[in-house]
């Protein structure tokens, strides 16, 4: 234990060495950190809403409006697909979850039921899933047909509404220029949105309040765009435009044909990546059975024509149809990047499932009360830092200045750690930091006193603190074990501030077992090759 191997040494120094590098930018101003090499990490750990003040919203997404839109989808194809069939119907209509449709002739009930099939899609996104239907399809009697939904397709789309709700609301309050926002799930249908540093609530809602709609239509390429834009727009079309900032630009008019050829619902997946022939960056997407047939019929009646995918009445890319798509997967080419690509992919995939978002809760907090908690936090944490300090130094002497050199770099370590991972430091994150350093002189309470017992004993000081070292070891790992356990038990079953205190309560008890073992046994160890002293004083 008193021999440490060269490279245990140096791996120690150079990871202390990292965490004063990635700590120091939040001890220093930011006209000083401007100031700095463009190599030099210039990151700093992001204050949360309590601490730096700002709006918190409560969103419940209305699962029950979705529910419903899509039941009105199937209406729609179901009306169309009987007459294309010219199947005679009546009484068709939707419930809470089912769809049901009346054949007056008996003798095309399986006529009936092969059309309704076809407008069955499979349920993606589960192992579990794989080949099963949306919709139960019974018979109820009477000539009466009914389509209900199956409760793994009512789970998946709650699952994905809210997932995608959540990546609509992220990508709008970016357009806020706000420094990280924190938006998180919260039950089955809720999110919880914090964004620091905006003190209107109202706008937020605002911002947050169109919900996201995803269409398909073709442009019309033999209207008069000039004409459109001073208010000439023929009849069956609208004027919209593409806003590019990308390219620098200014927006892109369009004249649509207002008919909808295939609906965003009917989208699945999307993504960016590459194309491999070319190896330029492209947008991959899929949509259902369903969409996949309208979406080929479209592609294949209208081979070289603009086909614009809008979203919330805006142009986001109006590719050129170069081939028919007919197997419900395609890619959307134009000169992306892989950035750009992937930022497309997120808009389809967000608009896909959209969702009315309804605000539960609205607070705001002021600038003025976060400063007063980070002066509050400070406080503490200094007094924290000042009083354990002090009680190990009187308490072990100069062992104990070595216990508090550790309980310093341990701090740092934590900040640095914080900070690198992004982490938003909140209140209940500051008291995880002052609960860390009085558990982070833990490990050096339990070396110390195998030392002072061990030498006591009439062993040597050299025996005394090898054997303090490795016989406290186990009593530490396990100590620290059950902390982390309980660490993570908060993690996963808390939310907000109790996720933000297991966090920094999480890091601090890896950042103190390292301080206290490695740091601690390497100062001892080089104090007692440099004095070699000849009594212990403990």
């Amino acid at each position: 234990m008193m021999q440490i191997p060269t490279w245990s040494r140096i791996l120690t120094l150079l990871i202390l060495l990292a965490g004063v590098i990635f700590a120091l930018p939040n001890a220093l101003p930011e006209n000083v950190l401007n100031r700095l090499p463009p190599f030099f990490p210039k990151k700093t750990v992001s204050l949360g809403l309590d601490l730096q003040g700002g709006s918190y919203l409560l969103l419940e997404v209305e699962l029950d409006k979705v529910q419903k839109d899509r039941l009105e989808t199937l209406l729609g194809d179901i009306r169309v697909g009987l007459r294309k069939a010219r199947i005679a119907y009546s009484n068709l209509g939707a419930g809470a979850d089912s769809v049901s449709v009346h054949i007056i002739d008996s003798a095309r009930m399986d006529d009936a039921k092969n059309v309704l099939k076809g407008l069955n899609p499979l349920v993606t996104g589960g192992v579990l899933s794989v080949g099963a239907r949306a919709y139960d399809l019974g018979d109820l009697g009477g000539g009466t047909i009914q389509m209900k939904m199956t409760d793994a397709y009512k789970n998946g789309t709650k699952n994905d509404i809210v997932n995608q709700s959540i990546e609509v609301v992220r990508r709008r309050i970016d357009q806020l220029g706000t420094k990280e926002p924190a938006i998180e799930r919260q039950g089955d249908d809720r999110i919880v949105v914090q964004v620091p540093g905006l003190s209107d609530p109202d706008r937020l809602i605002k911002l947050l309040g169109t919900t996201a709609k995803m269409t398909f239509q073709l442009v019309d390429q033999g209207a008069n765009v000039a004409e459109a834009q001073k208010g000439i727009v023929p009849i069956g079309d609208e004027l919209l435009y593409e806003d590019n900032p990308q390219k620098g630009q200014p927006p892109i008019p369009y004249v649509l044909e207002k008919r909808i050829m295939v609906s965003g619902d009917r989208l699945t997946d999307a993504q960016g990546t590459f194309d491999q022939q070319s190896g330029g960056a492209v947008v991959t997407f899929r949509f259902d059975s369903v969409g996949a047939r309208q979406f080929g019929n479209a592609t294949k009646d209208n081979v070289g024509r603009l086909f614009a995918i809008v979203l919330d009445n805006k142009v986001i890319e109006a590719p050129v149809i170069q081939t028919p798509i007919l197997g419900g997967s395609g890619q959307i080419t134009g000169g992306f990047t892989i950035q750009t690509a992937n930022d497309l992919a997120v808009l389809l995939r967000a608009g896909a499932l959209p969702a009315p978002l309804k605000p539960l809760e609205r607070r705001t907090v002021g600038a003025e009360l976060g400063a007063d908690a980070i002066h509050a936090g400070k406080i503490s944490t200094l007094a924290g830092l000042a009083l354990v300090a002090l009680f190990m130094f009187a308490r072990y002497g100069m062992f104990g200045i070595f216990a508090d050199v550790a309980l310093t770099l341990n701090v740092i370590l934590l900040l640095a750690v914080l900070t690198m991972l992004g982490a938003t430091l909140t209140l209940p994150g500051i008291a995880g930091i002052v609960l860390t350093m009085g558990m982070a002189v833990d490990a050096n309470v339990l070396i110390y006193e195998r030392i002072r017992e061990e030498y006591r004993n009439g062993r040597t000081i050299i025996a005394s603190i090898d054997t303090g070292f490795r016989l406290a070891m186990a009593t530490i790992v396990d100590a620290n074990a059950t902390h982390v356990i309980a660490a993570i038990i908060l993690f996963e079953l808390g939310s907000g501030p109790v996720r933000g205190f297991a966090v920094t309560l999480l890091i601090g008890i890896i950042t103190s077992f390292f301080t206290a073992v490695m740091v601690t046994r390497l100062i001892v160890v080089t104090w007692y090759m440099t004095r070699k002293p000849k009594k212990l004083t403990l």
